[in-house]
């Protein structure tokens, strides 16, 4: 478990215990991980088709999308927490597949935000970057988010090496306090959603500080 806290997308939580469920259980609940992940995409998608995306389509798609991969990028946190809370490490396995979803989400947030509302405009896209700092925030979370997502695989960890491998993985607890920021920033009247959000990625950070410091000699 100690090594599966270290990075968002670890390679196998549980290799330890005896009772393993069986192979048929274990698809089912990667299939029903895999389902709710992609739920939510796939009913903007169906909002989008039937013109239900509210007055302002293009910041609403958008927007949507980058709170989902925010969602999921706290869900992929949560894991290892509820993992040693109900004594189920099988648990952490799921973190890769939440990660990744998390990036795809964050992914198409980046690419509607380029392709739909800036058509490609790449000029007008570094003058965001430069000057609005939300937008600035945004993208270094996602350009640090990429080789996370790059190395996520097992032959990654074997050509870096775990200890280089998991240091690299750290870089989620600075993308995470980014993209609640982003997000707050973005935000012009209801700030609720991202505080909230950024409550409980304190808990979550908090969590992960107290039991460092307890497991510390």
């Amino acid at each position: 478990m100690k090594d599966a806290e270290k990075a968002p997308f670890p390679l196998d939580g549980g290799r330890a215990q005896r009772k393993r469920p069986s192979k048929t259980r274990d698809n089912l609940i990667y299939a029903a991980v895999w389902l709710a992940c992609a739920a939510p995409l796939a009913w903007l998608a169906f909002r989008a088709f039937t013109g239900d995306l509210g007055v302002n389509p293009i910041e609403t798609l958008v927007r949507q999308l980058g709170v989902w991969g925010l969602r999921l990028l706290l869900v992929g946190l949560a894991v290892t927490p509820a993992a040693v809370i109900l004594k189920k490490p099988r648990l952490v396995r799921f973190r890769r597949t939440i990660g990744l979803f998390a990036f795809a989400y964050v992914s198409l947030h980046l690419l509607s935000y380029i392709g739909v509302d800036l058509y490609f405009d790449f000029g007008q896209l570094w003058k965001d970057i430069l000057k609005r700092p939300f937008i600035t925030l945004g993208m270094a979370a996602f350009v640090m988010l990429v080789p996370l997502a790059v190395t996520s695989t097992n032959g990654w960890v074997i050509r870096m090496g775990r200890a280089a491998w998991s240091r690299l993985h750290w870089l989620i607890y600075v993308i995470a306090p980014l993209g609640v920021a982003h997000y707050y920033l973005l935000v012009k009247a209801d700030h609720r959603p991202p505080l909230v959000y950024g409550a409980i990625l304190a808990v979550l950070l908090g969590w992960r500080a107290w039991r460092a410091a307890r497991s510390s000699p």
